[in-house]
């Protein structure tokens, strides 16, 4: 047990709590007795979420443990264990995680608090649509809830933020592959409506699918971007899989402040589309190079200085696709930079309450803290985005006012009532959910 300043990975609104690290059920409910407290998983979610100023943080590396995968893909784990730590096992027996972000280091807790999406949503859903079980220890007592015992709570937990109680096991569904490779296709567009309009056309025809746009052209440059869609490569007289590789490089230090700055990021983007081929078919590139690019750079969140970064990501409709354009209009305007800006598209949503995804598009931004403009830039895309019946991401979240989060989720009064249910103390408390006032 110790005292601790915690970030999320995006290092803006710090705050300090008293650590502590639970090795079983009997433990966390203990801990639970304690208030505010909230869990926290490898710190990947990019604002408040994972920590609360004053309370207790549980550390939910020691909830570890995988089981035996059965013959269809059945595997029960702790909710401490990482993604990677599942992929290194998994794969070699011919298995890979339903669904995986942009990172494989993340905990399956808190892959289930923010019910995460990969480049496949448009095909296979979130996390939480391969989750079969969980067992959660709530301050009123141990359950374990399914689709189809107390579903209720069940679909509240997905996407929950960790405020219906702490996620201790879960048993998934894995999918089978015969090898550690994709084969990817490339396409470069030189304009935001063509790589759209290919997006929409093109990508049910292959299971993941993603589009790297740059957001600091102007005119009819703008959005220009890259689009990369990929399907495992069937192997089966290949070698065993093997997992990723870890990271091979490191950010030993905060780079300098205002490193990356609209000239900066101007200059890498152009490199980089100009790098891409206009048209590539059948390249294979390993499962980290295709699904975890950034993985191979331990610390990378570094590169954007001592201020940090948050990132905005949101979700609109198909009906509603005009307002993509219209953000990154706006961004590109603006003159912020964005140094990272990712396109996919959503299959429909779950019964999650706080459950991000939505039929559609989703679009993430990473944007340098430093701008005198990025607060009034943020606030004027949660005005579109609202106007468009469309929802920001809380993982990502670091600076949502509460007004704006029961217009973007509607059930969002259902989600309190579970909560409370389960809490009726009010216990479970993050830096998040005092900000949103989710109680």
């Amino acid at each position: 047990m110790n005292r601790q300043q915690l970030t999320g990975w995006g290092r803006t609104a710090p705050s300090f709590a008293t650590v502590v690290r639970p090795s079983s059920d009997e433990e966390v409910a203990r801990w639970l007795g304690e208030a505010p407290v909230i869990a926290r998983g490898l710190g990947r979610s990019y604002g408040d979420a994972a920590q609360v100023a004053g309370g207790v943080v549980l550390d939910n590396s020691g909830l570890r443990g995988m089981g035996p995968i059965s013959p269809d893909g059945v595997v029960t784990v702790g909710a401490g264990l990482s993604l990677d730590e599942i992929i290194t096992t998994a794969l070699p027996q011919g298995w890979f995680v339903p669904v995986t972000p942009g990172t494989r280091q993340v905990s399956v807790g808190g892959a289930i608090a923010a019910d995460v999406h990969g480049k496949n949503h448009h095909r296979d859903g979130s996390f939480g649509d391969h989750v079969l079980e969980m067992h959660l220890v709530t301050p009123t007592g141990e359950r374990t809830v399914s689709p189809t015992v107390d579903p209720d709570l069940f679909w509240a937990t997905l996407g929950g933020m960790g405020l219906t109680g702490v996620v201790t096991r879960v048993t998934l569904r894995l999918i089978r592959v015969t090898s550690d490779r994709v084969l990817v296709d490339t396409d470069r567009f030189d304009t935001l409506d063509e790589v759209m309009a290919a997006m929409v056309s093109g990508d049910d025809d292959y299971r993941y699918s993603v589009a790297w746009v740059d957001c600091m052209t102007r005119g009819k440059s703008m959005g220009r971007a890259i689009l990369t869609r990929g399907e495992h490569l069937d192997d089966s007289s290949a070698d065993a899989p093997r997992a990723p590789r870890p990271a091979r490089l490191a950010v030993p230090f905060s780079a300098p402040p205002g490193l990356l700055n609209p000239l900066s990021i101007r200059l890498f983007n152009e490199a980089w589309f100009r790098k891409a081929p206009r048209q590539r078919r059948g390249e294979i590139q390993s499962l980290g190079a295709f699904f975890h690019p950034l993985d191979g750079v331990a610390d990378w969140n570094r590169l954007y200085g001592p201020r940090g970064f948050v990132q905005y990501q949101f979700a609109v409709s198909d009906a509603h696709a005009d307002t993509v354009v219209e953000a990154i209009s706006r961004l590109s305007a603006s003159g912020v930079p964005s140094f990272l800006a990712v396109l996919k598209r959503f299959g429909p949503g779950n019964s999650g309450p706080l459950s991000f995804p939505i039929a559609g598009w989703t679009l993430a931004l990473d944007l340098p803290v430093g701008p005198s403009r990025l607060p009034g830039v943020l606030d004027d895309l949660d005005d579109l985005v609202v106007g468009a019946g469309g929802r920001v991401y809380l993982a990502k979240d670091a600076r949502l006012r509460p007004d704006r989060l029961r217009a973007m989720y509607p059930r969002l009064d259902h989600f309190l009532e579970v909560a409370r249910r389960v809490d009726p103390e009010g216990r479970l408390v993050s830096d998040l959910s005092r900000r949103l006032n989710l109680r």
